[in-house]
C-alpha cells in the first residue's frame, strides 16, 4: 500500500468515526464496577457502546443494563478517572476491518496492535464481533482429519478440520504446553490465537517459543490477567471475528483460544455488575446462554467456504470436572481431553488420561483396524488401572489372569510411547511409533 492509499484509508476512517449529530447525556453515579449514565437510556440498547469524557480522553464503556432512570455501563478500561458530572454520549457499535496483512501481528482485544509494528492495514468490509454462527443446514460436513504431530491426540482423540474441542485441566498440569505444542499443527491456512486472562510473562514466551515456527501466519489476539473485565471479555469475540473473516475466504482456520473459562469469569463480573442474580456457584443465568452462542461460531462454514477448527482449553477449578462451567462447555464441544494431575504427577506428559477423553468424530478417522485396535487397548489399560491398588499390595500372581498378565506387559510400554515432550519433534506416523514400542 502506497502513501497515497494509506492517506485515504486514514480519512474514510476518520469520517466513518465522526457522528453528524451526538446525543449526549451525564454520569451521575461511580462504582468500582460500573457507572450510571442519564439522559441517554431512549437513545440505547444493551450492548450498545457509550463514550465517556474523562481526563482529556474518551473513555469507552458497553451498556450492561438498562431502565429509565438511567443505563448502566462497565468501562473497557477501569483504571480511568470519571467523576460524577462527566459528559456522556452513543458511540459507534465496535467492528473490526480484518485485512490478511494481519498475520504475523499480535493484536489488542480492540483491535489495536500490541507488536510494535506500526498500524494494522485495515480491510475493506468491516467485521461484526458478535456474529451470528453459521445456519445449521448451510452448514458443510465434517469430513477431512487432520494429523496434529502429538502421539496421544492422534491415537486415541483424533480431530479433524471444523472440530471444536475441548482441553480441560485444572491449573499446572500441562495445559498450556498442550496448547503450543498444538499451536505448530501444519494442516491448516491460518492460526488465530485467542489469550485471555494470561500472565503477562506467558505471552512473549508462547510467541518467541511454541508459536515462532508458525508467526508468519498467526494472528495473537491477547488480553492479560491485569486488564479489566471487559477486555478479557472481548478478547475471544475479536478474535472469532478475525477468524471468521479468514475462513469467509476460503482458508481453513485453527483457532486457539486460552481459556474459556476466564472468558465466563469475565463474563460473570460483568453480569453480577448488571444486577443479575447468581444461580450457580457465582455465575448468572446469562454466562450460559453466552458460552454456547460463542462457541457454536466455530466449526465448519457454509458450503464453499473455509472452516474454523477451535482448541478451547477449560481450567477446571479444584479439579472438579462438574464444574458448571466445565459441564456447559463439555456439552457444546465435539469431544473433550482431560488431562489428569495424578498423571502429571508421575511424570508423564501431556497428561492425558485417554480413557476419559473422547472425540465423537473419531470414527470418521480411524480405519476398521484401528479402531479395534484401540478399542482393545482401551480395555488393556483400564484393566491395568484397576487393578494397580491390588498389585501394590502384593496381590497379584503372574499366571492367573491371562488378561491382566497381558496389561501388565504392554501397558507401561503403551505409556512410554504416549509421552512426547513439547521440544519433541512432531510424530508423522502415531500407529507405527506405538507397534514399534510395543514390540521393544
Amino acid at each position: 500500500m502506497n502513501a497515497l492509499a494509506r492517506l485515504e484509508q486514514a480519512v474514510q476512517s476518520s469520517l466513518d468515526d465522526l457522528p453528524f449529530v451526538r446525543v449526549s447525556g451525564m454520569v451521575h453515579e461511580v462504582a468500582p464496577t460500573h457507572l450510571t449514565v442519564a439522559g441517554l437510556s431512549s437513545h440505547l440498547t444493551l450492548g450498545a457502546c457509550v463514550g465517556v469524557e474523562a481526563g482529556g480522553r474518551t473513555l469507552l464503556c458497553e451498556v450492561v443494563r438498562l431502565d429509565r432512570e438511567g443505563a448502566t455501563v462497565k468501562p473497557f478500561d477501569e483504571r480511568a478517572a470519571v467523576g460524577i458530572g462527566a459528559r456522556a454520549f452513543k458511540a459507534r457499535a465496535l467492528s473490526f476491518r480484518p485485512h490478511p496483512g494481519w498475520k504475523g501481528r499480535v493484536i489488542g482485544a480492540l483491535g489495536q496492535p500490541l507488536d510494535g509494528g506500526g498500524p494494522l492495514p485495515l480491510g475493506d468490509a468491516a467485521q461484526p464481533l458478535d456474529a451470528d454462527p453459521p445456519a445449521a443446514m448451510s452448514r458443510a460436513r465434517v469430513d477431512t482429519p487432520v494429523r496434529t504431530g502429538v502421539r496421544v491426540i492422534d491415537l486415541f482423540t483424533p480431530l479433524c478440520k471444523g472440530q471444536r474441542i475441548g482441553i480441560f485441566a485444572g491449573s499446572g498440569v500441562g495445559k498450556s504446553t498442550l496448547l503450543a505444542m498444538l499451536a505448530g499443527c501444519q494442516g491448516y491456512d491460518t492460526v488465530v490465537v485467542a489469550l485471555v486472562g494470561e500472565r503477562g510473562r506467558e505471552v512473549r514466551e508462547f510467541l518467541d517459543g511454541p508459536l515462532a515456527p508458525n508467526r508468519p501466519r498467526a494472528v495473537v489476539v491477547v488480553a492479560t490477567s491485569d486488564e479489566s473485565p471487559m477486555m478479557r471479555r472481548l478478547a475471544p469475540r475479536s478474535a472469532f471475528a478475525v477468524a471468521e473473516y479468514f475462513r469467509d475466504r476460503g482458508e481453513s482456520v485453527l483457532l486457539i483460544m486460552d481459556s474459556v473459562t476466564r472468558y465466563a469469569h469475565a463474563a460473570r463480573d460483568v453480569a453480577l455488575a448488571a444486577g443479575e442474580p447468581a444461580v450457580a456457584r457465582g455465575y448468572a443465568p446469562s454466562v450460559f446462554s453466552t458460552l454456547p452462542r460463542l462457541l457454536e461460531r466455530a466449526g465448519p462454514g457454509p458450503e464453499g467456504s473455509g472452516s474454523i477448527s477451535a482448541i478451547f482449553s477449560v481450567l477446571v477449578d479444584g479439579d472438579d470436572h462438574n464444574d458448571p462451567v466445565a459441564d456447559a462447555i463439555r456439552g457444546t464441544l465435539d469431544g473433550h481431553i482431560v488431562l489428569d494431575r495424578a498423571i502429571a504427577d508421575q511424570g508423564r506428559f501431556p497428561a492425558v488420561n485417554v480413557l476419559r477423553s473422547v472425540s465423537r468424530l473419531a470414527d470418521l478417522v480411524w480405519s476398521r483396524e484401528e479402531r479395534e485396535l484401540i478399542r482393545r487397548l482401551r480395555s488393556l489399560i483400564a484393566r491395568f488401572e484397576d487393578t494397580s491398588d491390588l498389585r501394590l499390595m502384593g496381590g497379584y500372581q503372574p499366571g492367573s489372569d491371562v488378561e491382566l498378565d497381558q496389561a501388565v506387559k504392554i501397558v507401561p510400554r503403551i505409556y512410554e510411547a504416549l509421552s512426547q515432550y513439547a521440544d519433541a519433534p512432531a510424530c508423522r506416523d502415531p500407529f507405527a511409533d506405538l507397534a514399534a514400542a510395543i514390540r521393544g
